[in-house]
C-alpha cells in the first residue's frame, strides 16, 4: 500500500530522457505479445485509423442504455459517436442517428449499459503491464499515488502516444517522505540528500524533493503525514511531518502551480495536512468532524481508498488483518460523514505491488459506506475527474469529452458489482479487448 519497492531504471535514464518511457515501457513488448492473439484484428484496425501518433480512434457505440453520472439521466437505445478519440454526439438514437458517420466501426451494446470510463484517483503504476491492466479493469483515467523511479511520468507519456495501453494519467513522481530509501537513486540531484542524518525533514530538503519532482514533469506532489498502515512494523497513527513541514511542501508545490495529495490516518495528522493547504486527503481513517468541516470550507477532496483498507483484513499477517478489520468500519463512517457534510469524494484503489484492483470495487465500498448507487458512481466519474482537473475531459459521455467507455452487463444503479466486470472497455475511441474469464 502506497508504493512497493521496485528496481531502479537504467542509469542512462536522465531527467530529459524520462519521457522516452524506459522504466514503464520495458514491459510493453511482453504485454503486446500476450494480447496479440486476441487483439490482432483490433490492433490492425486501430493502426489504420490512428493517423498521427497518439490520435484517438473512431467508433460508434450503439444500442445500450446510457447513464450520465452528472445528471443521473438514463437513455435507452443510445448512440455514442466518437471520432478522433473524442465524443462528438451522445444520446437517443432518434436524435443522434442522423449524425453517425459512414464507414466507422460499430460496437453493439444491445441489452447492456454504457458508462464513461472510470477514474482511479489513487493508484501506483510501475509498469506497462499494470497500466494496461488498470484500463482493462475500467480505469481509463487515473492519478498516480507516486512511484519509486518516475515510472508514472513514463506511463503518462505512454497514455498520450498509445492511449489503449494506459489510463490518462496525472503523475506524482516520487514520494516526499522522510526516508527516501532507494528512491534516492531516482535522480542524481537527490543524491546530496543521502547525507542528511534526519532524512528529508528540513524546509530546504523538502523543497528540494518537490523541485526535483516538478523538474521531472510531475503533475502533482505526494507526501505523508503519518506512517503506513500496510507495514506491520509501522504505526499509522504516528505523525512523521508536522504542520510547518507540510506547509513547506505545499508552498513549494504551489510555486510550481501544483497541488498536494497527502497520505494520512490520525485526526491530528489529517487536520495538520488540511490546514497546511493540501489538495486531497488520502486514506484518512480517523479524520474527525472538525477536519471534515474545514475540508468542506476549503474544497479539499477526500480519497479514502476503502479497497486498500478492506484488503488489509485479508492479510496473512495478524497485525495487518486486525488493523484492516478495525479501520474499515471507522473509515466507512468517515466517508458517510464527509458525504453528508458536502466534502467532495474521489474513488481510488491504492493498487500497488503489481496487483491492480478494479476501481468498480471502490465504488461498491462507497455504496456500502452509505452513499446512494448514483453518488457512489460519481466518486469514480465526475467527482474524481474534478479532483484531477479532468472535469471537461472525463467522467461523462457528452460532446467534447474523451471517448472512454465502459460497457457492462446489467444496470449499475441496481448492481454496482457489474462495474468490476466490464464487458468492453473503450479508451480514446479504441476498443480494448477484455480477457474472457476462465470457466
Amino acid at each position: 500500500m502506497c508504493v512497493e519497492n521496485t528496481p531502479p531504471p537504467s542509469g542512462r535514464l536522465t531527467r530529459r530522457g524520462v519521457l522516452a518511457g524506459a522504466a514503464a515501457l520495458a514491459g510493453t513488448s511482453a504485454v503486446l505479445a500476450q494480447a496479440a492473439p486476441a487483439a490482432s484484428a483490433t490492433s490492425a484496425a486501430q493502426a489504420s485509423s490512428r493517423g498521427p501518433s497518439g490520435r484517438g480512434g473512431d467508433l460508434v457505440v450503439e444500442g445500450g442504455t446510457l447513464l450520465d453520472p452528472l445528471t443521473g439521466e438514463v437513455t435507452e437505445d443510445a448512440v455514442v459517436v466518437i471520432t478522433g478519440g473524442v465524443v462528438r454526439a451522445a444520446g437517443p438514437r432518434g436524435r443522434i442517428g442522423t449524425r453517425v458517420p459512414s464507414g466507422v466501426p460499430v460496437l453493439r451494446a444491445h441489452g447492456q449499459w454504457i458508462l464513461p470510463g472510470l477514474v482511479d484517483a489513487h493508484i501506483h503504476l510501475n509498469t506497462a503491464a499494470e497500466a494496461r491492466d488498470a484500463v482493462l479493469k475500467g480505469a481509463t483515467s487515473a492519478r498516480s499515488g507516486s512511484t519509486n523511479f518516475y515510472q508514472d511520468i513514463a506511463v503518462r507519456e505512454l497514455a498520450r502516444q498509445a492511449p489503449e495501453q494506459a489510463p490518462r494519467l496525472r503523475a506524482a513522481g516520487i514520494f516526499v517522505t522522510p526516508d527516501l530509501g532507494d528512491t534516492i537513486l531516482a535522480d542524481p540531484e537527490l543524491a546530496p540528500l543521502a547525507r542528511l542524518r534526519d532524512g528529508v525533514r528540513s524546509p530546504e530538503a523538502l523543497r528540494r524533493v518537490v523541485e526535483v519532482n516538478l523538474a521531472r514533469g510531475a503533475d502533482t506532489v505526494k507526501t505523508r503525514v503519518n506512517e503506513r498502515a500496510g507495514l506491520p512494523e509501522q504505526d499509522p497513527l504516528v505523525q512523521v511531518y508536522d504542520h510547518e513541514q507540510l506547509s513547506a511542501i505545499v508552498a513549494a508545490a504551489r510555486r510550481g502551480g501544483k497541488g498536494v495529495l497527502c497520505h494520512s490516518y490520525s485526526e491530528k495528522g489529517c487536520h495538520d495536512a488540511v490546514t497546511a493547504g493540501i489538495r486531497s486527503l488520502e486514506h484518512g481513517a480517523f479524520v474527525g468532524e472538525r477536519t471534515l468541516r474545514e475540508m468542506r470550507r476549503r474544497g479539499t477532496h477526500f480519497t479514502p481508498t476503502l479497497t486498500a483498507i478492506a484488503g488489509l483484513a485479508d492479510s496473512s499477517d495478524p497485525i495487518l488483518a486486525e488493523r484492516g478489520r478495525a479501520y474499515l468500519p471507522v473509515l466507512k463512517r468517515a466517508v458517510l460523514a464527509a458525504h453528508e457534510l458536502g466534502v467532495p469524494l474521489a474513488a481510488g484503489t491504492d493498487s500497488s505491488g503489481g496487483a491492480v484492483d478494479p476501481i468498480g470495487r471502490e465504488v461498491e465500498l462507497m455504496h456500502a459506506a452509505g452513499l446512494s448507487a448514483l453518488d457512489a458512481i460519481r466518486t469514480a466519474t465526475t467527482g474524481a475527474a474534478k479532483l484531477l482537473g479532468f472535469d471537461a475531459t472525463a467522467g461523462r459521455l457528452a460532446r467534447g469529452f474523451a471517448g472512454d467507455v465502459l460497457v457492462v452487463d446489467g444496470d449499475p444503479l441496481a448492481d454496482l458489482g457489474v462495474l468490476s466486470r466490464p464487458v468492453r472497455v473503450v479508451r480514446a475511441g479504441f476498443p480494448v479487448p477484455v480477457p474472457v474469464p476462465a470457466a
